[in-house]
């Protein structure tokens, strides 16, 4: 398992999309939410995946193929404030056709930052997941910043806020920094592609 990485293409516009039938797993969420950072977590590697110390610096989405079987896709963050209304509208867009265009998403992962309570634009992806038909699991990241109480009530304020998570199943934790939640992830996708 993840014996093959491939960084296939970065496409800025829905022209650059990748077509290849190839099954997509994506990873989705807000700028600086840690995505490409998980992702050389999951693989164990650490510079694979592009990460930036500058939130919204992805603006592309990031096609990566994994032991030849299936893509692991890095959806550019939304909702950075420093940047043009105009850019937010057009990574919101590109997301969005994306989304509504891909034949091959198999799963999404959408990741919120465990320390804060989900956003408008956490509420506009979970939408969007959603009438797009698209099989999704919330991942709360970064949890390594919070002590057990903390995450216990990190885990409830999702909970309230997407009655129909549950945890284990359609709600998972992860940290990068102890790798906790990597071993779910990586039998997640065993199940799925080998």
């Amino acid at each position: 398992m993840f014996k093959q990485l491939e960084f296939l293409k970065s496409a800025y516009t829905v022209k650059q999309f990748d077509k290849s039938d190839k099954p997509e797993i994506i990873f989705c969420g807000r700028s600086n939410v840690g995505k490409s950072t998980l992702i050389n977590t999951l693989l164990n590697r650490k510079k694979f995946a592009k990460t930036s110390s500058t939130p919204g610096k992805t603006r592309s989405i990031n096609y990566y193929l994994i032991d030849e079987k299936y893509k692991l896709v890095d959806l550019p963050g939304y909702g950075y404030a420093k940047i043009s209304k105009a850019e937010r509208e057009k990574w919101a867009k590109l997301v969005e056709s994306f989304l509504r265009s891909s034949k091959s998403v198999e799963l999404a992962f959408h990741l919120i930052d465990s320390r804060h309570k989900p956003t408008e634009l956490d509420d506009k992806l979970n939408a969007l997941l959603k009438t797009s038909s698209t099989p999704y699991i919330v991942i709360l990241n970064k949890i390594d910043k919070l002590n057990q109480s903390q995450l216990a009530q990190a885990k409830k304020r999702i909970i309230e806020h997407y009655p129909y998570l549950v945890f284990g199943e359609n709600l998972l934790v992860f940290s990068s920094i102890t790798k906790r939640g990597r071993k779910e992830l990586m039998s997640l996708l065993k199940g799925m592609f080998y």
